[in-house]
């Protein structure tokens, strides 16, 4: 199974989620997007197969997306997309890929929806233990 984890190294949520997937015996390939950067059509096409608007991945929480505006409502897709290019940290993470879709993984249990092979159970770095298929809707 070919697995892709947009991913940022700072983030708990995303550290999590990287240990799941390396749980079920898959070793993703990992997109660090804070240094490669995103492209509007790679956006373009996450939000496709996430079935989200750019709004539905804006991160507000410790990002510029306020000062720069997006949190208005008038603002476009276009021009929430041309500023999450310009700053790649207004992507919310971690954003999972594989061939059985792709998921926003907030919380990080989330991801096993889209994995083969989900273990009876995971734990996070901080001990909370969660059961595969039990995670919240975001």
């Amino acid at each position: 199974m070919t697995v892709t984890i947009f991913h940022n190294p700072a983030c708990g949520t995303s550290r999590n989620t990287l240990a799941a997937i390396r749980e079920t015996g898959v070793e993703p390939t990992v997109v660090e997007y804070l240094k490669a950067g995103w492209t509007k059509a790679q956006l373009q096409d996450l939000l496709g197969k996430l079935d989200l608007g750019p709004r539905g991945i804006l991160r507000v929480k410790g990002t510029p997306a306020a000062e720069l505006g997006l949190t208005d409502p008038a603002v476009s897709d276009d021009a929430i997309l041309d500023a999450m290019v310009t700053h790649p940290i207004l992507v919310e993470r971690p954003i999972v890929t594989s061939p059985k879709g792709a998921v926003l993984s907030r919380p990080s249990e989330r991801v096993f929806d889209i994995l083969d092979n989900a273990p009876a159970a995971f734990v996070k770095e901080d001990g909370e233990r969660v059961l595969p298929g039990n995670a919240p809707d975001a």
